[in-house]
């Protein structure tokens, strides 16, 4: 009976007589047929990926008979149909029941998308080969032009936890489930903005054991209208509270201003969905009062919003919200929930609030008096957009970037600086400015290891972030990387934080991002800044500033701040005091110091 249900899933599937086997490869006429004509990804699937727990045998994903678990999935909020925001496109999990197709092996099918965008994302898995599984395909647009594309999918088995999308924490067998850790991913491939997609061709099968399991594929299209004002990456998975029926206000500081507001909130690194009960926003008056009545936010048209494992989702636009430039803005999210570990950014250099534990919902208090607690984190929050504008700049860098040692609560980081500059002048377009520093983090490896919870909040490598860090920004139109000390003094060698930065350029590239490269600032007296350090830092700002062709332009941050008498060491001047990182003075002459026409794309 099994063989003869999954005969007739088959033709449904891909919409031909012809009867495909759950984990072996597609016959040619299938793959003939999907060649003549786009279709809609679902009707090419011809894989089952996922088995109930009560009966395992039904999918094979590997072809070696194991399967993920319908129920993990269903834990983590990966349910049938559902639309998830990955990394800025909206992406639908297969909406096929368990043990029913829900993917296809990449084979040169052709499927049929429409839009505009970046980027082509899509939902993958990697199988047989214990590595990454890759291909050439074919991007084909609507003026009968073309262009190649590379997709590589990780392992579900092997991969890196780093760059997942979400991790289950089973297995399912024939002969049961087995306790072992998998992974989805979610990947994009760039695309020429503004020229119309009519399909995509997958790469060819590779051949062996190895499949490349595709579950979902979506155009990724700006946000029209939309310029990013303030964001924070989230640096790690940590434990929080516990807060259970209370609410969070965040202090966050816009850039650019305008008419129109909308947050964004991420469940980054988590295994299981949160709720927000209630979210609303308002200008701050000082502390936890706001200036005025706090403005409603809602999603999709709900007050309420589950956002999945490893998942984001925009607020609705509040038109009527005046975004003031250069000024703290209180985002408020009530919690109904118990909540004891939470995606967060770590370093935020400002105090936010909390109230009494079971409070309940006071996202609407004007006053701040229920909000008797403080955090130094941002849980969930990761962006705030405004209305309008030209479009931001992209601050990609480590703990300098990040605004570490400067004065707590006075936004004094170096991007804060550039942002005022940035709305004093009318000579190039007041970009918003994006800080995505993440204290400790480094270009080449992780420090977080991108799953569970942990103390380690450094983030994972510049490299493996770029995507949802910088790619996936609202109207992201340049990116300035100031990253690489920490990879230094732990031990990289210039060769491998050089072939860092060429990706970081390369991909930033190619999704149309204006790439502009800083220097790397002295460091002498700090514990381990040793003569050994500072010889391969010199190594690596020579190649930035060389630039042959790898950045659009270079910012010469080292010369900016450090001693003429002594090069390797920060001018006393611009030193906080631990001779690592700028003070308030220091940050200042890095962001006075950009021509701001070296910005504009």
């Amino acid at each position: 009976m099994l063989a003869i249900r999954r005969w007739i899933t088959g033709i449904v599937a891909v919409g031909a007589a012809v009867a495909v086997a759950a984990g072996g490869a597609p016959t040619p006429a299938v793959a003939q047929e999907s060649r003549k004509e786009p279709l809609p990804l679902e009707r090419l699937f011809d894989n089952a990926a996922v088995s109930d727990d009560a009966r395992p045998a039904e999918a094979d994903f590997d072809g070696t008979g194991q399967s993920l678990s319908a129920q993990d999935l269903r834990a983590a909020g990966w349910t049938p149909g559902r639309t998830l925001v990955l990394d800025g496109a909206r992406l639908t999990w297969p909406r096929s029941a368990a043990g029913l197709p829900d993917n296809v092996r990449a084979n040169g099918q052709a499927v049929r998308l429409r839009g505009r965008g970046d980027a082509v994302s899509f939902i993958v898995a990697g199988t047989g080969a214990g590595a990454d599984v890759s291909g050439t395909g074919t991007v084909r647009y609507r003026d009968g032009g073309r262009a190649s594309y590379t997709l590589a999918a990780p392992d579900w088995r092997t991969g890196p936890l780093a760059t997942k999308a979400v991790a289950l924490p089973h297995i399912n067998t024939p002969d049961g489930q087995r306790a072992e850790k998998v992974r989805l991913y979610a990947v994009t491939v760039p695309v020429d903005r503004g020229r119309e997609i009519a399909s995509v061709v997958l790469p060819r099968d590779p051949g062996h054991t190895a499949d490349l399991h595709v579950f979902a594929a979506a155009v990724r299209s700006p946000a029209q209208g939309w310029t990013g004002t303030w964001s924070a990456s989230t640096s790690g998975y940590a434990a929080v509270g516990p807060w259970a029926d209370r609410s969070v206000r965040l202090v966050v500081h816009t850039s650019a201003g305008g008419r129109g507001i909308r947050v964004r909130l991420a469940n980054t690194f988590a295994s299981a969905p949160v709720r927000i009960g209630h979210a609303s926003v308002a200008v701050q008056a000082s502390g936890a009062a706001a200036a005025g009545p706090p403005q409603r936010l809602s999603f999709g048209g709900r007050q309420e919003a589950v956002i999945p494992a490893g998942a984001e989702v925009f607020s609705d636009p509040v038109v009527r919200f005046r975004v003031p430039a250069d000024t703290n803005l209180l985002v408020s999210l009530h919690l109904p929930d118990p909540v004891t570990a939470a995606p967060l950014h770590s370093r935020t250099n400002q105090l936010s609030y909390v109230s009494a534990q079971g409070s309940g919902d006071r996202t609407a208090d004007t006053g701040g008096e229920a909000y008797s607690g403080t955090i130094s984190t941002w849980p969930f929050l990761t962006g705030v957009d405004t209305g309008g504008g030209p479009g931001s700049v992209v601050a990609l860098g480590d703990s300098i970037t990040d605004g570490d040692k400067s004065t707590l609560g006075a936004n004094r980081r170096w991007p804060d600086v550039l942002a005022r500059r940035f709305q004093a002048q009318s000579a190039v377009p007041r970009y918003g400015v994006l800080n995505q520093g993440i204290s400790a983090n480094r270009i080449v490896t992780d420090r977080y290891p991108g799953d569970g919870v942990s103390m380690d909040t450094g983030g994972v490598s510049a490299q493996h972030r770029l995507d949802r860090d910088v790619l996936a920004q609202t109207h992201a139109r340049t990116v300035v990387v100031f990253e690489g000390i920490n990879d230094i003094r732990w031990g990289a060698t210039p060769e491998q934080i050089v072939a860092g930065l060429r990706a970081v350029a390369e991909r930033s590239k190619a999704r149309g991002l204006r790439m502009v490269a800083a220097t790397i600032a002295p460091c002498e007296g700090y514990p381990d800044c040793t003569p050994d350090v500072d010889a391969r830092r010199t190594a690596v700002n020579a190649f930035i500033r060389e630039n042959t062709g790898t950045f659009d332009a270079v910012l010469d941050f080292d010369a900016v701040i450090r001693d003429p008498s002594r090069p390797q060491r920060m001018l006393p001047a611009y030193d906080s005091g631990d001779h690592l990182h700028p003070g308030d003075a220091g940050l200042k002459a890095l962001a006075d110091s950009i021509d701001l026409r070296l910005l504009v794309p």
